[in-house]
């Protein structure tokens, strides 16, 4: 049994839900601990009747000291505050796991997780690196590695590593760039050096995602996989993807686009999956719509984005902020 957990609210619901049943699809084996933010994610899940998931509501891994931070931090922060809360938890109260990895919830598997387990082997944490592009690299400042896989083994050196990620992201965990910290992330740029037992996942289909599918090549194999580079993709991380209230998608604003445009085949499989949940969805709920953007807004959006000048667009960003 492969233990897993991730956590996600109504409005990535649909998102979260296609993740565990691709994750599922391609690891038979998987367990997954599902953190719900609200009420409405649980009885979902519970009606959806996914197998192999265990669903925690939000007051069970809550504590006073995860209580008193909360009405500080708005809820992408208290997400990532989370993050390493989760796993301590499951860990914490069920003995008998003794590896467990957290995933994002807007991940989606194409093929089997085995290469992956195969290079962590007995390896006490397990995390995965941004790999951006040349033109993206800059952003490198705000963490070499990605929270969308962080995997903890239960051994000195990997409970030591969540503890203190779990402390850390308690006291402070926020949505800027401060004293060498950011979110939940940066912290982990840090612990190659402190934990010689971490690995750091090589495999090219793992972790691919729009600050760096760029530099790939994509293909298919015989069996009509997604491949990059000639190798299975694994997982694809589907950042700033977004579903209309009008049916459509927005899949990427153009600052990921530059070196060409994202993968055809690899969106097109999960706007597809996204599709048939919603119907599914609201077979059970009429009118479901949590997450949902205007798709007047965002296009108009859009449209702002690939007009204005760069030069405006950052002074604009810089008198946003000062607001």
């Amino acid at each position: 049994m492969r233990h897993f957990c991730t956590l996600f609210d109504s409005n990535y619901l649909l998102k979260g839900v296609v993740m565990l049943r691709t994750l599922l699809e391609h690891c038979p084996d998987a367990h997954v601990h599902v953190l719900c933010m609200d009420n409405q994610v649980q009885g979902l899940l519970q009606q959806l009747n996914l197998p192999h998931i265990t669903c925690l509501p939000l007051s069970t891994v809550e504590d006073e000291a995860l209580l008193a931070v909360k009405p500080g931090r708005v809820m992408a922060e208290y997400c990532w505050t989370l993050s390493p809360c989760l796993p301590w938890h499951v860990l914490q109260q069920n003995r008998d796991i003794d590896f467990i990895t957290y995933l994002d919830a807007d991940l989606y598997f194409f093929s089997t997780l085995d290469p992956l387990f195969d290079e962590i082997g007995s390896s006490s944490i397990a995390i995965i690196e941004h790999r951006f592009t040349p033109a993206l690299q800059h952003h490198v400042i705000n963490g070499r590695f990605c929270v969308e896989w962080v995997s903890f083994r239960r051994d000195e050196e990997g409970m030591a590593c969540l503890a203190h990620w779990r402390d850390q992201c308690i006291e402070w965990c926020f949505h800027r760039l401060e004293d060498d910290r950011m979110g939940d992330q940066k912290y982990l740029d840090k612990w190659p050096q402190e934990y010689k037992n971490l690995h750091i996942l090589q495999h090219l289909g793992a972790g691919v995602a729009p600050w760096n599918f760029g530099q790939y090549r994509f293909g298919r194999d015989g069996l009509g996989t997604p491949t990059v580079e000639g190798t299975p993709l694994v997982f694809y991380h589907f950042h700033q993807f977004q579903l209309l209230s009008n049916g459509g998608f927005d899949r990427l604003s153009g600052a990921y686009t530059t070196m060409g445009p994202e993968p055809e085949q690899v969106y097109a499989a999960y706007e597809k999956a996204l599709t048939a949940l919603l119907r599914e969805v609201r077979a059970l709920r009429p009118g479901f719509s949590a997450g949902m953007k205007p798709a007047l807004k965002i296009k108009s959006q859009r449209l702002v984005q690939r007009l204005l000048p760069q030069s405006l667009k950052q002074l604009l960003k810089k008198v946003v902020k000062a607001v």
